[in-house]
This record gives structure tokens, C-alpha cells and sequence, in this order.
């Protein structure tokens, strides 16, 4: 699907300021937006909007359905009278420029169970919307609210320790942890219909300004997810619950000895038998909270770097066959052709070529990874064709500067004479040419906007700790920085040029 030609900027709402602790749907939000359409960005692009995992990963969510809570604006609760001002006084240990984790999640959700006690309390007309909410969502909600009430109660050990009727998912046991856990279960609905309700108004507002946004479906899921409880046929798994399989990528550009992610692997041909429903059923999902999804690691559908369990890296792996054709033709003939942007980075073969072609998908271009080689690097601006979307650098790259400042002597002087630039603003460099560049879409990271060095990176694959923390505060963003985006965006063809002056 070709996409008009446009620009926008990556940047996940965690990333943002606020007074509690890190980003979230809040004024911040709107504000960005804002900020923007002032700029001539028509794409707001995030990472998954799924709770975190391990390490904080937004790609290790406990469910492929449901929100991060944490992003639930907190302001927006004492607004509806849920939440006091004293009650919301910020943690003294809040930092502004990082999200840390653990002040942070203990103190949002006490605050959310603050506001579902009021609002359980006082049964006014906003209920009917929260249980309208609950039996339209039924077919996933159910079992992520029991999921998280049980994880709770086991203290997040892996759901294949837990007692082992509800591990088997027995109805006796599902049925006995259903009225314990009324109460709990009650609270993680009342959260999703917070997150949902406040994600779609943050989504119109961009919508009414000409933005859109570009959403992120990891390919794998996390084993300790709701999904993987409720549908245990359709993973790898053996008969003490555990993976057998795991997915990961072999030694490459960020790791010597790969990337051992650890989610379990799909039984496709469970699937298939299925018709691919499960995976209908979350496109549509998906598609409906965002403008285009953007699929990671879209080239395990031809082919996944299957690791035994056993392993401790990803070295020892395989290639295996992914269902390729007859996943997109299912997904297809249901949802009909959707918005689609392919991550295809890593090792491309033909059969992925093949893919993106048949469905006439966009890959992706990362102008770092362009110097490393020669001129018929695929990543050269030069070899693009249009149905492409470039990036400078993603939420795994370093920034701008950051690249360079540990890149090569023969990649700099090669970046320097092709961008025609003494790389002292590399970072305006890299988004000049992926701007003027033939692809469809340019895609920059605000951390290149702002001239960030290395120590502002959002992620580093292959490390548990210490990343998807970056936020950034309002005072580091000047006029100048809207201006000078806005004037490359006009100049390339990807805004409306009226504010210029020639």
C-alpha cells in the first residue's frame, strides 16, 4: 500500500514530560501534537502501546490486546472527581529527563486503584459506558483481567508455575478465581477502559490536526501474556507449560552472539487450522487504535531464527519457514488491504523480498546503516525506491550524533562526502536527506531533532537494563527546532509550503 508522501516524527508517549514520572495521554500529548502540525509532521510514529515486560521492553507486553496503564493520565481521573490534588502531589524521586521504572509504577498504580475504588463506589453514568466497554471488548478482556488479577496473586511468577488447574486452565479453577478475585478483576477493566478511552480522544485530536499515527505490532509476544495462558495450543510449548522453542535473531549488526529475546514461538500450523483467526482478530484490534501499524520484524513471517530453550544465547538456532503468503492472504480476504509498514531490516532473503512485493508493502531504510559498505548499499538514499519508509535511526539505533561520534573513520568521511556535510550538525544532515530522499515516508527521531548525543538513546538491543527510559523536558525545545523541520519538510515535497518565504 503506497502512502502519501509525508513526514513525522518517532517519539513514544513515555518519552514525554509530565509531572508523574514519565509520559503519558495527558497535556504533554496534545501539546506534542501540536507541536507537530506547527512543524509540518503528518506522522506521529510510537512503539507498542502494550504494558512493559522484562527490562521495561514495550515488545514484552503482558497481552497483544491490552494498554499500557502506566500511559493512563492520572490528571484526567481527578478531573471526573476519582482522584484528589493531594493525592496526586509527584513523587520526590521523579526525574525529569528519565522514566524510572519502579517509583513510577508503584506510584501510578496506587493512584489507579485509588480511582477504581471511587469509581465502584459511586455508580454514576460513566458506568454504563464502563460495562458498554467491558462487553465489547469481552473476547479479550475477560481473560486479560483474570490474567493480571492472578499474576498478582502468584507475585509475577511465570502463569506455568501457578497451581496447576489454573495453568490447565480447569474450569473449576477459572470459575474459583473468578469470584475471588471479583474485585481485581473489576480494577484492571476499569484500567483498560481508562486507557482506551483516553487513547482514542489523544488519537482525534491528532487526527483533527492532520496527524497520523503510526502504531507498532511486535511480531512475538511475551510467555508471561495473557495470550499465551488462554491460547496455549497456539505456541510452542511442552507439557509442563514451559517453551520448548524461543525466538530470536543470530549474531549480527548489534551482538555477537545474537538476540536471544525469549518470547515463545507460533505452532503455525494450529493457526492455519484455524483459519489465522487469532491473528485477524489482532490486526483488527490493532488497526482500529492507530492510523498504520508498523509490524517488527516483519521478515519472521517467510522465515525465524528458531533457539532450543535450552540455550543461553541465539547463537545455536535455526532458520524455520514462517506461513508467508497464506498469513497475509487470510488477514486479507478478512480485514481487506491494511496500512501496513514493514520492518524488514536484518537479513533480508528472497522469500522476504517476495512478501513485501505480493502485498506491495513499504520496508524500511535506516540511513546508519547506510556508510558500512559501498555505493549499491541499500540504504543509500540512491537505491530507494518509493514505496519505502526512511528513518535516520529507530528506537534500537543510537542518535544521530551518537552514531557518529562511534562510527568509523571511513564511515564518517564517507557520510561527510556523500551528504556533502562537515558532519557538525549530522543530525540535520541525516534528516535532510532522508527528507529530500524519493520515500514516501521520512521518519526522524526527536532525539535527532534536538541534537541529542549517545546518552539519550531510547534502547540498545541485547541489554536488559538501563533503556526505554529517555524522556525529554519542554525547555529543550525551541522555536527553532519546529522552523527548521518545517522548512526541510516544505522544501521535499512532504508539507504545504505557504510558510515559506522564497
Amino acid at each position: 500500500m503506497r502512502f502519501p508522501r509525508s513526514s513525522g516524527i518517532l517519539l513514544h508517549p513515555t518519552s514525554l514530560p509530565g509531572p508523574y514520572g514519565s509520559g503519558d495521554f495527558g497535556a504533554s500529548a496534545y501539546h506534542f501534537v501540536d507541536w507537530l502540525a506547527s512543524a509540518g509532521q503528518k506522522m506521529w510514529q510510537i512503539l507498542p502501546l502494550g504494558g512493559v515486560g522484562p527490562g521495561n521492553s514495550p515488545y514484552m507486553s503482558s497481552s497483544a490486546f491490552a494498554g499500557n496503564v502506566l500511559l493512563i493520565d492520572l490528571d484526567d481521573l481527578r478531573s471526573h472527581g476519582w482522584l484528589s490534588a493531594d493525592e496526586l502531589l509527584p513523587h520526590a524521586d521523579f526525574k525529569e529527563q528519565k522514566v524510572d521504572y519502579g517509583i513510577v509504577h508503584e506510584y501510578r498504580m496506587a493512584r489507579l486503584r485509588i480511582a477504581a475504588d471511587c469509581f465502584f463506589a459511586d455508580k454514576q453514568q460513566p458506568y454504563a459506558e464502563f460495562e458498554a466497554f467491558c462487553s465489547h471488548e469481552q473476547s479479550w478482556l475477560v481473560d486479560y483481567a483474570l490474567f493480571m488479577a492472578l499474576a498478582d496473586k502468584f507475585a509475577w511468577q511465570d502463569w506455568g508455575n501457578w497451581e496447576e488447574g489454573l495453568a490447565r486452565r480447569e474450569k473449576k479453577a477459572l470459575l474459583q478465581a473468578s469470584i475471588e478475585l471479583a474485585d481485581e478483576i473489576k480494577f484492571w477493566s476499569f484500567c483498560q477502559w481508562c486507557f482506551f478511552g483516553q487513547w482514542r480522544n489523544l488519537k482525534q485530536y491528532a487526527n483533527e490536526r492532520g496527524v497520523r499515527i503510526i502504531g507498532d505490532m511486535p511480531i512475538f509476544i511475551a510467555y508471561q501474556s495473557a495470550e499465551v495462558w488462554s491460547r496455549q495450543d497456539l505456541f510452542e510449548l511442552g507439557v509442563d507449560h514451559q517453551p520448548t522453542v524461543i525466538a530470536g535473531v543470530p549474531p549480527d549488526y548489534f551482538s555477537a552472539t545474537g538476540q536471544r529475546w525469549g518470547n515463545p514461538l507460533y505452532r503455525w500450523q494450529a493457526h492455519e487450522q484455524e483459519g489465522y483467526a487469532w491473528w485477524i482478530e489482532r490486526l483488527r484490534h490493532t488497526i482500529a487504535l492507530v492510523d498504520i501499524v508498523r509490524i517488527d520484524h516483519f521478515r519472521g513471517f517467510a522465515g525465524y531464527w528458531e533457539i532450543p530453550a535450552s540455550e543461553p544465547t541465539a547463537i545455536n538456532g535455526r532458520w524455520v519457514a514462517g506461513p508467508g503468503e497464506k498469513l497475509f492472504s487470510a488477514i486479507q480476504d478478512a480485514l481487506g488491504t491494511l496500512p501496513i509498514i514493514a520492518e524488514d531490516l536484518g537479513v533480508v532473503t528472497p522469500d522476504v523480498v517476495a512478501l513485501l512485493e505480493q502485498f506491495n508493502l513499504p520496508g524500511m531504510r535506516v540511513l546508519q546503516f547506510a556508510f558500512g559498505g559501498g555505493t549499491d548499499n541499500p540504504y543509500l538514499p540512491h537505491n530507494f525506491n518509493n514505496n519505502t519508509v526512511v528513518y535516520g535511526g529507530t528506537h534500537d539505533n543510537d542518535t544521530a550524533i551518537g552514531w557518529f561520534d562511534s562510527a568509523s573513520q571511513r564511515e564518517r568521511t564517507f557520510a561527510c562526502k556523500y551528504l556533502r556535510a562537515d558532519g557538525r550538525e549530522i543530525n540535520w544532515d541525516l534528516i535532510h536527506a532522508a527528507s529530500q530522499s524519493v520515500a514516501d515516508i521520512a521518519i526522524h527521531s526527536f532525539q535527532d531533532v534536538l541534537g541529542l548525543g549517545f546518552e539519550h538513546r531510547m534502547n540498545l538491543p541485547g541489554q536488559s537494563e538501563g533503556y526505554w527510559e529517555w524522556r525529554f523536558a519542554w525547555e529543550q525545545v525551541g522555536p527553532e527546532h519546529a522552523e527548521k523541520l518545517y522548512e526541510i519538510s516544505a522544501l521535499h515535497g512532504r508539507c504545504a509550503t505557504d510558510r515559506l518565504r522564497f
